[in-house]
């Protein structure tokens, strides 16, 4: 798979017939090792390993429903309360973070309101801090620590 923009993992990988799988260690389970799940399995494990994130914090591919249609957003992140925190939207490498990109991952916060929007395509990655009682947001440098975010 393509080298991305984050550290270097390593992965359990196995072969089934044609397809390709990756283990998950959200869901617990092998999943078809498209490029948008490599760059969603290279995030998790940046979130966990580098940015301390607890993997007991995350969901993968959480159903919701938006209006009358049913989403899944890629990784969503909770504080120890249990509460939304940090929603990712990730892409394949080859997409382009655009305007789209962020309204689509936008639209599925409005159910949860976290306080952090990531898009990422493992190439680039985007972070907003978001202050919902204002209707604002900031683009930050960095994703932030656990530590440090947890406080918001």
């Amino acid at each position: 798979m393509e080298q991305l923009n984050l550290p270097t993992y390593s992965f359990k990988i196995k072969t089934d017939g044609q397809r390709k799988l990756i283990f998950d260690t959200i869901r617990k389970k092998y999943i078809a090792l498209t490029p948008e799940e490599w760059v969603r399995q290279n995030f998790i494990r940046f979130l966990n390993e580098a940015k301390n994130y607890p993997l007991s914090l995350m969901a993968v591919e959480l159903h919701q429903k938006i209006f009358k249609s049913v989403r899944r957003s890629d990784i969503l992140v909770f504080n120890n309360s249990g509460e939304p925190f940090m929603i990712v939207e990730c892409k394949a490498p080859g997409i382009r973070l655009d305007n789209k990109v962020f309204e689509q991952a936008a639209g599925y916060n409005v159910q949860f309101k976290t306080n952090y929007l990531v898009v990422t395509n493992g190439l680039q990655h985007f972070c907003c801090l978001l202050n919902h009682d204002a209707g604002t947001w900031e683009f930050l440098k960095d994703i932030p620590d656990y530590w440090e975010a947890k406080n918001w």
